[in-house]
């Protein structure tokens, strides 16, 4: 009888409601109670000092936190262009009908995405370690290497390592992606163009790249707001060092290491806002860029 009292028209919001309730309590009440925290100087333990924008003029000029972007924009733009491009070329081989044995493929290039990142930087951090690492032994064993190498402390290798791993794990993903990307792309376009005597390779710049082009945007910007908060792998393989010079030291374990280690949690807040603007105006750049070049063509 209760609801049979309510107006018609009113009985949505209660269907919609639960959501808005969760994501109050748990999305935007932490967001703004950290841009809070982000204006204080915290410890954790005693009451926030309110300090103003004095925590956000320190990270611009913060030399670690400038190293620790940079850090992560290399490591993302050495992982995601290979990352991308050869996820493409398996989605296009693989949507081929002629193809057999095509899902086990694509369940094989998958599986890395199951493994979780953590397990991933700790395997490679094993392998790499110039004591004990299979990688070493093995160098060792065909006689490559006269004497094993410290792998870890070589800055730019292991920033590449961990490019590596981000590929490794997340190129079947993006294959996924691509593979429901063409198979919503209509057979119709390539039969005409062959009729005109287009080449495969005509084919795919000319048409099914183009056609694919949202995806490729889609992929772009998912891989970037995952790229910045690049966070386990280095971590787990540095066991939080962050290597030689600070060379792995992404700006999430600058994060981690600011609020959690040091207990300067607001200057951490500081950093994780400093991230979300970053994320957001790459993210709206790169939308504004790609949205104009499909004007002009």
């Amino acid at each position: 009888m209760f609801i049979n009292r309510i107006n018609k028209g009113n009985c949505g919001y209660f269907f919609i409601a639960p959501f808005f309730i969760v994501f109050l309590l748990f999305g935007l009440y932490p967001i703004l109670y950290s841009f809070y925290l982000s204006l204080t100087n915290w410890d954790g333990l005693n009451d926030p000092e309110f300090i103003g924008l004095a925590n956000y003029t320190r990270a611009i000029i913060d030399p670690l936190f400038l190293q620790s972007l940079f850090n992560t924009f290399f490591i993302w733009i050495v992982s995601v262009i290979p990352q991308l491009t050869v996820s493409l070329v398996l989605a296009v081989i693989l949507t081929n009908t002629f193809l057999k044995g095509k899902d086990f493929f694509r369940a094989v290039y998958f599986f890395p995405n199951i493994v979780t990142a953590a397990s991933l930087g700790l395997l490679v951090s094993l392998m790499f370690d110039w004591q004990t690492g299979s990688v070493n032994q093995l160098l060792l064993s065909i006689g490559f290497l006269d004497q094993a190498i410290d792998w870890k402390n070589n800055a730019l290798f292991m920033q590449l390592l961990v490019s590596a791993i981000l590929f490794f794990q997340y190129f079947g993903y993006s294959m996924l992606i691509y593979i429901a990307g063409l198979q919503g792309i209509s057979p119709e376009y390539a039969e005409a163009a062959k009729v005109d005597g287009a080449s495969k390779t005509q084919i795919f710049f000319k048409i099914t790249v183009p056609l694919l082009k949202p995806i490729i945007i889609f992929q772009v910007i998912t891989s970037l707001i995952g790229g910045v908060q690049i966070f386990d792998q280095p971590y787990m393989l540095t066991e939080g060092a962050g290597s030689p010079n600070h060379a792995t030291l992404t700006s999430v374990m600058y994060l981690y290491r600011t609020a959690f280690e040091q207990g300067r949690f607001g200057y951490g807040a500081t950093i994780a806002f400093c991230l979300f603007v970053v994320i957001v105006s790459l993210s709206v750049v790169s939308y504004l860029v790609s949205r104009n070049r499909s004007k002009i063509a």
